[in-house]
């Protein structure tokens, strides 16, 4: 057991993919080459049973690289060896699988889907914790037309109930429904009692990171507010709630920035500002002394205008 558990502290679980569903037929040799053709492997590793000496159907294999690991995962999960559907996801040391009791009955099915089909229309609504479980004729291996499918969640579960009870599937119409409990009468799956256990469950709380922010949805919100312009930056003459105008240039339609009526250039505006092309006299109410010494002034000893 101590060389497990060091084996799993030493491994990089960045890098590390998680195999389950393997025949018993498998060995760690087999796990080594047929993961081998993803990506560099590190190790390969199935854990085994104290007692019969075989493996308990699941595995994990390192890689190089989490890449390498990440790419494994897209084109290994659900292949089939030795003739069974294999799952392979992403492993962590810290993570279980919890069977919360989403779990789900579909009837009805056509001979020709397979584990693959299933996994591939159903893991849309939400994470499939196992490979679903289609129920084969011990003789013949074909399927007795219905199977069953465990969702990490009720909500995942809720969804797929409602997305395709009564669909087609292969040209079918199947049936989907919570699975009946074992070893009970008559009571199935998705009862209050497992949705509240579920809620209250430590792990399935950390198995739902979106939801980790919405405590602190305030306070980002008020970290995130743009910044005024400090009061030394404005320009004189502008109005105090025109900042976030001002600072991220947007124009604002309903205030335009124009200086209140009576009210000229301060002094000595006209040193820093360019000249127009054109030179006006200053209005009537300006001292002739402010503002652009360039400017062209009325003479004051003109005669008055004619009488009409």
């Amino acid at each position: 057991m101590s060389l497990l558990i060091g084996t799993l502290q030493e491994r990089n679980q960045d890098a590390t993919v998680y195999v389950g569903g393997l025949d018993e037929k498998v060995t760690e040799a087999i796990l080594w080459e047929l993961f081998v053709q993803a990506g560099p492997v590190v190790s390969a590793n199935m854990p085994k049973d104290r007692v019969t000496n075989n493996h308990q159907g699941f595995g994990f294999v390192e890689f190089i690289s989490e890449d390498d690991a990440e790419f494994a995962i897209k084109i290994m999960n659900m292949i089939k060896v030795f003739g069974k559907p294999i799952k392979v996801n992403k492993a962590s040391q810290n993570e279980k699988t919890i069977d919360i009791g989403a779990n789900l009955f579909v009837g009805n099915l056509d001979a020709t889907v397979d584990e693959k089909l299933l996994y591939d229309t159903f893991s849309a609504f939400g994470v499939v914790l196992q490979v679903p479980k289609i129920m084969r004729d011990v003789d013949t291996g074909n399927s007795k037309g219905f199977a069953f499918i465990s969702f990490d969640s009720f909500d995942a579960a809720d969804t797929a109930i409602d997305s395709m009870n009564g669909q087609h599937l292969s040209n079918r119409q199947i049936q989907v429904s919570y699975a009946f409990k074992k070893d009970s009468k008559g009571e199935r799956h998705g009862s209050a009692a497992e949705r509240l256990l579920a809620s209250q469950n430590p792990l399935n709380i950390r198995s739902k990171p979106h939801q980790n922010f919405s405590d602190n949805a305030q306070t980002n919100q008020q970290t995130m507010m743009p910044p005024s312009v400090p009061p030394q930056m404005m320009m004189p003459g502008m109005n105090a709630g025109l900042n976030f105008y001002n600072f991220y240039g947007i124009p604002n339609q309903g205030n335009p920035m124009m200086p209140p009526p009576q009210m000229g250039p301060p002094m000595g505006w006209g040193q820093h500002i360019p000249q127009p092309p054109t030179m006006i006299p200053p209005p009537p109410h300006m001292n002739p002394g402010m503002g652009n010494n360039n400017m062209i002034i009325p003479p004051m000893n003109l005669p008055p205008p004619p009488p009409i």
